[in-house]
């Protein structure tokens, strides 16, 4: 192995995520550069690579998963972009860009950005994601999705080439980019400079958003928000979490986990909770909304299993 990449890759080691359940890594690697990613990339070229974000929408089996798990917490510079790359922010309203690291959280920079007078990221309130993550799944909820604020996308191929995507370039759908042959390392996005007059009413938007968050889904207990994409049915999409509570599971319980009473597409976890629960629970929902409404429901949350199994 390389010396120098030696230092930051660790085996056996546990995988972080919100359901505070699951296997361990082989490997696990977090690089300190993109340089050092790259190296990476390049090293296990043809093994198993799996991208780590914040851990807010993934369920690793009790098994764990094989291959090398790259977490990009360390990539997590923020940088404000002006016209002319400059730094200083306009005091008229205006386009202004914001240059994220993958391994950026996505709160702190929505509260960041909001508090200096940014506007254009407060509908995503209350997501619990890595920018790079949140990218990858095009995250988003009742007021709108992620995409709508990228400028571009810079990221490597596996074999560790870089290349820059511009929106317009990218496949975006409902909680879908279509990068996943890219490893995304940044991310650019354009919000609006608002005057100072106008402050205290976008930073009144991001505590509304994160109000309706906290009064419709179980923020407080462990969970990885909503576990089922929202199916189309007759052309329009509809609420998965309707669909399940009316299929009669709500508080359905396997296990150590159950399926939420707040939210119904949320599943939360008790003490003594393993991720079989959580599995043999998702299935056991799919199979009552299918007998119910002649659906099947595609999982939201990413699944890890050896051997890339799902």
């Amino acid at each position: 192995m390389n010396a120098t990449l030696s230092d930051i890759i660790e085996a056996n080691a546990p995988i972080p995520t919100w359901f505070r359940v699951g296997g361990k890594a082989d490997l696990l690697a977090r690089p300190r550069s993109v340089e050092e990613l790259r190296d990476l990339l390049r090293m296990f070229a043809g093994e198993r690579i799996s991208v780590l974000g914040d851990g807010a929408n993934l369920l690793v089996d009790d098994e764990g998963v094989d291959g090398l798990v790259l977490s990009l917490e360390h990539l997590n510079r923020v940088e404000y972009l002006g016209f002319d790359g400059g730094a200083a922010l306009p005091d008229r309203a205006t386009t202004i860009f914001v240059r994220a690291e993958a391994g950026a959280r996505l709160p702190k920079l929505i509260t960041q950005t909001n508090r200096d007078g940014l506007e254009g990221l407060e509908h995503l309130g209350g997501i619990p994601a890595s920018i790079g993550g949140a990218v990858f799944m095009n995250a988003g909820g009742a007021f709108g999705d992620i995409a709508q604020s990228i400028e571009s996308v810079t990221a490597l191929t596996r074999l560790g080439d870089e290349l820059t995507i511009p929106h317009d370039e990218i496949n975006f759908d409902y909680r879908h980019s279509g990068l996943s042959w890219l490893i995304i390392t940044s991310v650019e996005f354009h919000l609006e400079s608002i005057p100072e007059a106008k402050r205290a009413a976008a930073r009144q938007r991001l505590k509304d958003v994160m109000t309706y968050k906290k009064s419709s889904q179980p923020l407080r207990e462990d969970s990885a928000g909503c576990v089922f994409k929202n199916p189309v049915l007759s052309g329009t999409r509809v609420s998965a979490g309707k669909l399940i509570d009316q299929s009669g599971c709500k508080r359905l319980r396997v296990g150590g986990a159950e399926v939420s009473d707040i939210h119904a597409n949320f599943i939360v976890t008790h003490p003594g909770c393993t991720a079989r629960d959580i599995l043999n629970l998702l299935e056991e929902v799919r199979e009552r909304v299918e007998r119910s409404h002649s659906i099947r429901l595609e999982p939201e949350i990413a699944i890890w299993q050896r051997g890339g199994k799902a």
